[in-house]
């Protein structure tokens, strides 16, 4: 069992191309034993926003707190505090932060 508050996992500072203001905390993953899952706790700056990009998982988003926008195949949708977001494998996405914004 691994039992934790999220703000005691290490941060790491997203530095892709395209990426600024991010972070990310990794709180399920590979190292703790989990082979098929991982759970990550992604901070968005005020302004901030990932790349576009895509990849062969899915994603499934709950949005802790904060607003700002996510857009998935060229649709757009706004995000705020409790909003679900299914992102199906291999389609373009990227997230965009108008206020300070955490997403898992």
């Amino acid at each position: 069992m691994k039992h934790i508050h999220y703000l005691n996992e290490k941060t790491e500072e997203i530095t892709e191309s395209g990426a600024t203001g991010i972070t990310l905390r990794t709180v399920i993953g590979e190292r703790d034993g989990a082979p098929n899952f991982s759970m990550r706790i992604i901070s968005f700056e005020q302004g901030g926003r990932s790349p576009n990009h895509s990849h062969n998982y899915e994603h499934e988003i709950y949005v802790m707190n904060g607003c700002g926008t996510v857009e998935v195949d060229g649709k757009i949708a706004d995000l705020r505090a409790g909003d679900i977001v299914y992102v199906p494998p291999n389609t373009d996405h990227c997230f965009k932060a108008s206020d300070p914004m955490e997403i898992v």
